[in-house]
């Protein structure tokens, strides 16, 4: 000012009078900086021009507009409205900082509604996945801040499905499902259906099939809160599912499952379209969960027959053992030679003879010779054209078999429960009763004798066969045991899965509660203010208007210090005794670290040339390197680093001070303390269904096992709940076991542990732990496992940390 003290003066005549765009944006810059007063005054003056800019001018004049907003409110209308107009401008970049102006200057309806639709209209026409992301997480915070506004543009955010890359329709149909209300329910599911029939008639099923997994599980979640359309649902579903993917049709099952439980109502038409549609069913993981809703849920005599005449369609010829060999015996005869007939009559007494003497019994009573037994073993079956059920057998799914072998015996053990089976001791009813025990009992048998025979890859595994067998005894001692039986294979069932779903929905109970700020402060409680609060205080349990205090200003204690200084985030360089003292503040910002960086000079010459040289270890990278700078005697500086990073791993940034002086030729190098990057600013607790977490952990090639073992005073005082929580808490894990699973008392405790990068990369664990009496410490072992080295290094370090620390506690 005191070397042009007119220049304002002169520049805005300059804007007034220059043509070029460029030129007039540099200048409105400048006045912006230096006369904020003289730039709003041009704004006035040609606010009506403001649509009709240039996109770099346009750009400095929504720059202008977020810095004099706070200190020029008198003129908070005419911001608005150029905002407003420049809402409709061409170029994506201004819309967006229009859109972020907008909201940021006011929170009218309309205006929030005006920012949605500018962002929406961004993620349907912008051609960058990373552009389109961005987008839609403003979106989002934009929907968190403002609850019930952005309601009415669901149906336009479905636009952007259009985009191919699934990450953007994950994101998308993320915040699809937070904008969804009773209102829009039917339309959101309507345009999921369009969606879901599009995947199936895409001939493309490697690119469709994530996609389709993802809308199930969307039109899940859909039904699941809104229950008036789970009837809809279902009946898609129904319909489909035999089109679907193995991945995709289990979901399906587990969905239609779920309904079954919730809504008994809808239980008899679940009942008719499986089985309808029973046969179409290929893999064994479809067939179990069919198999379990109809054991479940086939309540009355019609449902039961109906349900048993599938399912020995499904099963085909019985026995089982004895149509699979007179098959194989047919399959060899009619693959012999013509000429073997002639040869067979020349020889007749001596293949008599040695038929004779081979001749053995089989396992059902019958006889084969020694050349049947081996085209037994030798013949392809053709699995394709035999009964699904049949089928999954002979693949050596005896999973599937023994869920066929309870389905049987829930629905014999429901059919003798029905009253008018009951009340007939001698009748039609009770022959019916004594058919199907007699035939399920066939039906395990032959699924024992299938899993013992040739024509199996995998024998039968001890689990199974005892399963089955258990299953058969049951039906031997039903007469004399029935409401045991009937409790066992039919009440602890359907309570089990009752609290499994319960649990479930409790669970996202809470977790809604936790995002509609359920937990807010009452209008006339007191306000606390953490700055002006004593030093040391400790909230009690008993002292809810503290508690209420620390949630109208922003959190506890951890926020609290955050807010009141950055000194838990310093990491100190170099020593007190080194000419050049370092200290930085390390900020972490999702994709970017940020150094700021004091340097003082603790001598009394003048450094020249200082600069601070970093190097990084692992996916981190320096964008910019530091310039280079003189600091004067018993002075300091400040200098600013951003590294970029890449992945979720534990970098190292290390480097060096160098300086010249105090003489000419006097170079000095001062070697800085590490910088370690720490891989929980990067781990956020995630969910995923149980299919999900054991396909990733087949997947996952990366496996770190540590063995866990605290000390007795240690765990003195701490259950196994409490060390999970512990482990938890360390690891930024969020547990997938559901708490009806860890409730009692118990000496073991298993669970499964899930987490998600802000990169995308998932890390998995398995906690197994053990504390046999209340004095003996706990022991047991964690097995982490991750698609890269570094993540699941970096949580095993973690974890043996958290392992220290307890003992040191």
């Amino acid at each position: 000012p005191h070397l042009i003290p007119d220049a304002p003066e002169l520049i805005q005549a300059f804007l007034n009078s220059e043509a070029d765009m460029t030129c007039r944006r540099n200048a409105l810059n400048m006045l912006t900086l230096s006369a904020p007063a003289v730039a709003v005054q041009w704004l006035q003056e040609n606010a009506q021009l403001a649509g009709s800019f240039d996109e770099l001018l346009q750009l400095a004049v929504i720059d202008l507009i977020r810095r004099a907003a706070p200190s020029f409110g008198a003129q908070k209308g005419l911001f608005v409205r150029c905002i407003f107009d420049m809402l409709s401008a061409p170029a994506s970049s201004v819309k967006y900082e229009a859109a972020t102006t907008l909201v940021s200057l006011t929170a009218n309806p309309a205006a929030i509604k005006a920012a949605a639709a500018c962002y929406i209209t961004l993620a349907s026409k912008e051609s960058d996945n990373n552009i389109k992301i961005i987008v839609l997480e403003r979106l989002d915070q934009l929907r968190a801040r403002h609850e019930g506004i952005l309601d009415d543009l669901v149906m336009d955010l479905l636009r952007v499905l259009a985009a191919p890359d699934l990450e953007v329709r994950r994101k998308a149909l993320a915040t699809v499902m937070k904008l969804t209300s009773r209102r829009n329910v039917n339309d959101v599911v309507s345009m999921l259906k369009k969606e879901l029939k599009k995947t199936v008639d895409n001939g493309d099923y490697d690119k469709s099939s994530e996609y389709r997994l993802l809308l199930i599980q969307t039109i899940h979640a859909c039904a699941g809160q809104f229950p008036e359309v789970a009837a809809e649902v279902v009946d898609l579903f129904l319909s489909s599912i035999s089109e679907f993917g193995t991945s995709s049709a289990t979901d399906a099952i587990i969905f239609v499952r779920e309904v079954a439980e919730k809504f008994p109502a809808l239980r008899p038409s679940i009942i008719a379209h499986l089985v309808g549609s029973f046969l179409e069913f290929k893999t064994g993981r479809i067939i179990r969960g069919a198999l379990w809703i109809l054991g479940e849920y086939a309540e009355s005599v019609a449902e039961i027959r109906d349900v048993w005449t599938k399912l020995r369609e499904a099963i085909g010829e019985l026995p089982l053992l004895a149509a699979e060999q007179r098959e194989a015996l047919e399959a060899a005869s009619g693959s012999g030679a013509p000429g073997d007939e002639s040869s067979s009559h020349a020889n007749a007494p001596a293949s008599a003879k040695s038929a004779s003497a081979s001749r053995r019994v089989l396992a059902d009573g019958t006889y084969a010779t020694e050349s049947s037994l081996t085209a037994q073993a030798s013949a392809v079956v053709q699995l394709d054209s035999k009964p699904p059920l049949r089928a999954v057998l002979l693949h050596s799914d005896f999973f599937t078999g023994t869920v066929l072998a309870s389905t049987l015996a829930k629905l014999v053990l429901r059919f003798s429960a029905l009253p008018e089976v009951a009340s007939e001791e001698q009748g039609s009813s009770s022959g019916q009763l004594n058919a199907l025990r007699a035939e399920a009992v066939l039906i395990m048998a032959g699924i024992i004798r299938i899993g013992q025979s040739a024509f199996v890859a995998t024998p039968i595994d001890e689990d199974s066969y005892d399963r089955v067998l258990a299953c058969i005894r049951a039906l031997e001692h039903m007469d004399e045991d029935s409401e045991v039986l009937t409790d066992a294979f039919i009440g602890d069932t359907q309570s089990a899965f009752a609290r499994l779903v319960k649990g479930e929905a409790t669970r996202a109970t809470e977790e809604a509660k936790k995002t509609t700020r359920e937990r807010a402060v009452q209008v006339d409680d007191a306000i606390g203010f953490r700055l002006l609060a004593k030093k040391g205080t400790v909230a009690t349990d008993d002292d809810s208007l503290e508690r209420d205090a620390e949630l109208a200003t922003g959190g506890g204690d951890t926020a609290g210090r955050a807010a009141v200084s950055k000194l838990d985030s310093v990491v100190q360089l170099t020593g007190f005794s080194d000419a050049v003292y370092a200290e930085a503040y390390v900020e972490v910002n999702q994709y970017d670290i940020l150094l700021d960086i004091m340097v003082v000079n603790q001598t009394g010459n003048m450094l020249r040339n200082l600069a601070v040289e970093f190097s990084t270890l692992g996916d981190l990278k320096l964008v910019e390197k530091p310039t280079s700078y003189n600091v004067a005697a018993y002075s300091f500086s400040s200098v600013k680093a951003s590294i970029k990073v890449s992945s979720t791993e534990t970098g190292v940034i290390f480097g060096t001070i160098v300086y010249d002086g105090p003489g000419t030729s006097d170079n000095h190098c001062i070697v800085l303390n590490d910088i370690h990057v720490d891989i929980m600013e990067y781990i956020r607790p995630a969910r995923c269904d149980e299919s999900q977490f054991h396909a990733m952990w087949t997947e996952f090639e990366w496996e770190n096992k540590v063995n866990m073992a605290t000390t007795r005073e240690a765990a003195e005082n701490l259950d196994l709940r409490a060390y999970l929580k512990h482990i938890m808490k360390a690891t930024n894990m969020a547990c997938l076991t559901p708490d009806n699973a860890l409730a009692g008392d118990c000496g073991f405790l298993s669970a499964n542990l899930y987490a998600r990068s802000i990169f995308g990369e998932d890390a998995l664990a398995n906690i197994s732990i053990e504390k046999p009496t209340e004095d003996s410490p706990i022991t047991g072992h964690i097995r982490i496992r991750a698609k890269t080295q570094g993540i699941a290094l970096s949580l095993g370090d973690k974890i043996s940390a958290a392992k220290v620390s307890l003992s040191t506690e």
